[in-house]
């Protein structure tokens, strides 16, 4: 993508998602995440209904009159966004890519972020560790991340979760914020999932299409499997084959709930075509 071309779209969806970020998921961001505790921040004198257990008894000795500890929630929290850019991320029937998507809610889950002072990280994976960039604040360090999730070019087109959780917890010691975006096509990331939930706040955000829940019929048609780059003719018209492939598809999306569920991690299940909007303002909500 040539550098304008680049500016231009990294620009279309900072206008989008900033706006979002700004208007309706920063107050609910701010609500749903707490702090890492309580912080001191000054010592005031004694006020009626004040609780007596907060008295500085030291301060109030030198001063002969009572005085309590004020505390506050320190607020400051890291974000990490960990990206599925692996072959299944391209696909879309709907005049949009999975992949489209996906960025949009990274960058308005970014600049919710941003506006609580928070510092944001990301990891761009596949069955591999393809980028990461340390956690940072800053609107520049967000227009970067944002031109990583557009115009990055993953070394690999397979899809490794467990991998990817393995190198949170390795890299990430502080409880942060985590969000896992993909559509999830993937197994045996239970065990990591466990692990990583003990220290992080996890959600896992499925992004999927509408051709993915079932096949139509349409007879012999050419498929690519884009994460092997296979290709093969597949008898659409055949029952048993469109019931083979959606009992495929319900045992992944079953996994998918189960896991984290039994993690005590959050999910959030949007459809390309359906509104991420109210899907994240609904999940923020129930927390």
């Amino acid at each position: 993508m040539e550098t304008k071309d680049l500016l231009k779209k990294v620009r279309k969806i900072e206008i989008k998602t900033r706006r979002l970020s700004d208007h309706i998921f920063s107050g609910e961001y701010h609500t749903s995440f707490k702090g890492r505790g309580m912080t001191f921040s000054e010592v005031r004198p004694y006020q009626f209904g004040d609780d007596i257990r907060a008295i500085d008894w030291n301060v109030t000795a030198r001063y002969n009159e009572a005085h309590v500890k004020v505390f506050e929630e320190e607020r400051e929290l890291t974000m990490m966004l960990m990206v599925d850019i692996s072959g299944s991320e391209s696909f879309g029937s709907k005049n949009q890519f999975k992949k489209d998507i996906v960025t949009e809610i990274a960058a308005t889950m970014a600049f919710s972020a941003t506006n609580n002072n928070d510092k944001i990280g990301l990891i761009l994976f596949s069955d591999q560790i393809e980028l990461y960039i340390p956690p940072k604040k800053g609107r520049s360090h967000v227009l970067r991340i944002i031109r990583e999730l557009i115009e990055f070019e993953p070394k690999s087109h397979k899809t490794d979760i467990a991998q990817a959780l393995k190198f949170l917890s390795s890299t990430q010691k502080k409880k942060a914020i985590v969000f896992v975006i993909s559509d999830f096509i993937s197994e045996d990331y239970e065990h990591t999932l466990k692990i990583a939930s003990k220290k992080h706040d996890i959600t896992g955000i499925r992004v999927y299409d509408i051709r993915e829940e079932k096949m139509p019929n349409l007879g012999m048609v050419s498929m690519l499997d884009a994460e092997t780059g296979v290709t093969q003719l597949i008898d659409t018209g055949s029952k048993s084959v469109r019931l083979n492939y959606e009992r495929f598809y319900q045992e992944k999306l079953k996994y998918f709930k189960e896991t984290f569920s039994k993690s005590g991690a959050g999910v959030v299940n949007t459809r390309v075509d359906e509104s991420y909007v109210t899907k994240l303002l609904g999940y923020f909500k129930s927390r």
